[in-house]
């Protein structure tokens, strides 16, 4: 599949992946400040995300061969990728299957473990928001603030409305094929084979979702890992904490 993706600055090639219902402008500001630094930056949407286009196969495999696919397209070497929740696992996938275009991976607050499905709120709140009747982001804010008490967690599936051509709301992403599929975004990364790949993985303090116990299955799979954790921050290190998270991904690439 041709995935949307923005590029921005000139150098080594640096992806990045979002997370689930994320788009690729969520990385606008963190990809201009990577850019500076000499990397030529992709920002990329996952299908059935942003501007990519929907399909109904929707795990690992699949999207990881998509994001070989850009990289094939554009002639890439040496890439740096970096992945975070949904698009970390995305990343690990590729690296393992093709660690010959990799230079250097960044994992984002997710393991390459089993996940259990926990977006039963977020799934029922954005299924309950009806578009032939909701006309305005506010109502759909309404709807949403019935299942999600967290402000930032609702700013940031808002940002995924658009308006159609025939005057009508809908969500960018492909809802119906993710609520489907939802169980393929908790699966274990492949553990059959090992990846030589440089592997960064960061974590939120706050987060639960990289655990101590989980460095022995990082270890087994990734043998040239390092973790490093980030004060102070949740599951979305990057936006929580942009600093801090842009100085670690660059202290690790350097």
């Amino acid at each position: 599949m041709k995935l949307f993706y923005r590029k921005i600055g000139e150098g080594q090639p640096l992806i990045i992946l979002h997370g689930l219902f994320g788009q690729s402008d969520n990385w606008n500001t963190l990809a201009k400040q990577f850019a500076e630094q000499n990397f030529q930056v992709f920002t990329v949407d996952l299908r059935n995300h942003g501007l990519s286009p929907h399909s109904d196969d929707f795990n690992f495999q699949v999207m990881s061969d998509d994001v070989l696919e850009l990289i094939t397209d554009n002639q890439l070497r040496n890439v740096i990728l970096i992945g975070h929740s949904l698009g970390g696992k995305v990343a690990m996938e590729l690296a393992i299957k093709h660690p010959e275009v990799i230079d250097k991976l960044v994992v984002v607050d997710i393991a390459p473990k089993y996940y259990p499905v926990h977006h039963q709120s977020v799934l029922q709140a954005l299924e309950a928001v009806d578009f032939s009747l909701v006309k305005t982001r506010k109502q759909a804010e309404e709807i949403l603030s019935k299942f999600i008490s967290d402000f930032g967690t609702k700013q940031f599936l808002l940002k995924n409305i658009y308006w159609k051509e025939n005057g009508e709301m809908a969500w960018r992403f492909n809802l119906k094929a993710i609520a489907a599929q939802i169980e393929n975004v908790g699966e274990a990364t492949k553990n059959d084979t090992t990846c030589d790949v440089p592997t960064l993985f960061i974590r939120g303090e706050k987060s639960n979702y990289i655990l101590d116990s989980d460095m022995n299955l990082i270890q087994e799979i990734f043998t040239h890992n390092m973790l490093e954790t980030i004060a102070d921050a949740g599951h979305w290190v990057h936006a929580e904490k942009p600093k801090e998270f842009f100085e670690t991904v660059m202290k690790f690439v350097r």
